[in-house]
């Protein structure tokens, strides 16, 4: 089967997306399939990758997003299409590019889009009103667009099950389990970060309003008033990296930027001893998943879908959900940091708990969805 995945806000320092997309392809094509993303550069050019054939298309810069593009011509985007003859469209992005899910249904090609975020938690973050019709509209608008609307949690899935859509599918994504493990902690990184603290904090992710990257620091700021040494090391840059450093230069927190290097990522997540994902609109959350598979246990947003894969209702959670302020994170830190002294299990109870969420099951389902019809040229 030929696949081609459309994507914006790809690049060289994108997170969850690329993350995404490159574990995607190398699975289809592990399994035989031939796959090719096209996702927004500076210009035009087609080179072959270890995750399948990357097209790259003139795109739009966004003003004060930290580098991210989006393709600016969806008429070559169906010209490549055309010229492609795909078995399957796979779309990431639900704004900008919904249009091409209608033009490949008017050429009877399989199509499918994820929602990789919640509409009604971005409005929320930055406008003062719900626009909750707007936002069944879109939805529902969206599902007709295309065959399937791929969500990845309970969290995601909600917003499009109150409008009762009959083609949604709820697909997990996965963890490279290779990469990311309790045996990469190396305790001379762990000294060379912590400095003269304690205690290892690490936040993993973009630096961008929606996700509350303050939250880390203001759960670091109650922590050090309670006499608890810590380091918070935050990995990611994003359009408020200037102003978190500024805000924070009295206190330990370190800033490494983006980190390419997936095994020295690993290394310092392992080394870590407690991962913090404050985004209160996460659908997923690949690094939250990364750090339980690292068996760094998380504290996440109750608000966010992130606490679905982290058992808080077992009786041997991987992680603590907390409210959105900066002492209740604080608060839930030092409950799994006494956890961590005292159960010797939790680290590998996280790693176990990850082990549920194989790339390889999210290839099987996704791959499962539709039946392969040929493209018709109108």
């Amino acid at each position: 089967m030929k696949i081609i995945h459309i994507a914006n806000f790809y690049g060289p320092k994108s997170g969850g997306i690329k993350t995404t997309l490159h574990n995607l392809g190398s699975g289809y094509t592990t399994r035989g399939h031939d796959f090719t993303y096209i996702v927004p550069g500076v210009g035009f050019y087609q080179e072959k990758t270890p995750h399948g054939n990357r097209i790259t298309v003139p795109s739009w810069l966004i003003p004060f997003s930290g580098g991210y593009r989006i393709i600016r011509s969806n008429r070559q985007i169906k010209s490549i299409l055309l010229a492609l003859s795909p078995d399957r469209i796979e779309i990431s992005d639900r704004f900008t590019l919904s249009g091409v899910g209608r033009w490949a249904r008017s050429h009877k090609i399989p199509t499918l889009v994820f929602s990789h975020e919640t509409l009604r938690g971005l409005i929320k973050t930055y406008q003062p009103f719900s626009l909750s019709k707007f936002v069944r509209w879109h939805n529902a608008r969206l599902a007709a667009s295309f065959d399937h609307v791929v969500t990845t949690t309970n969290f995601a899935a909600a917003e499009f099950r109150e409008i009762g859509i009959n083609n949604l599918m709820q697909i997990p994504l996965g963890v490279d389990l290779a990469t990311f493990s309790p045996k990469n902690r190396d305790e001379q990184l762990r000294t060379k970060l912590l400095k003269s603290g304690e205690v290892l904090l690490v936040h993993c992710g973009r630096l961008s309003p929606e996700k509350k990257p303050e939250r880390s620091i203001e759960a670091l700021r109650e922590l050090l008033k309670q006499g608890i040494n810590a380091r918070l090391i935050y990995v990611g840059t994003g359009p408020l990296h200037k102003k978190l450093y500024e805000s924070s230069r009295d206190i330990p927190v370190t800033f490494l930027g983006y980190i390419s290097d997936k095994k020295y990522l690993a290394q310092i997540i392992a080394s870590a001893d407690i991962s913090i994902a404050p985004g209160p609109i996460e659908t997923f959350c690949l690094a939250a998943l990364e750090s339980l598979a690292s068996g760094t246990p998380v504290v996440c947003s109750e608000t966010s879908a992130v606490g679905e894969f982290l058992l808080l209702h077992s009786k041997e959670p991987v992680g603590m959900a907390a409210a959105n302020n900066g002492a209740a994170f604080a608060e839930s830190i030092k409950v799994l940091l006494a956890r961590l002294s005292a159960e010797q299990s939790l680290r590998s109870s996280c790693h176990h708990q990850a082990e549920n969420f194989p790339w390889s099951s999210t290839i099987s389902q996704m791959l499962s969805l539709s039946t392969p019809r040929r493209l018709r040229v109108a």
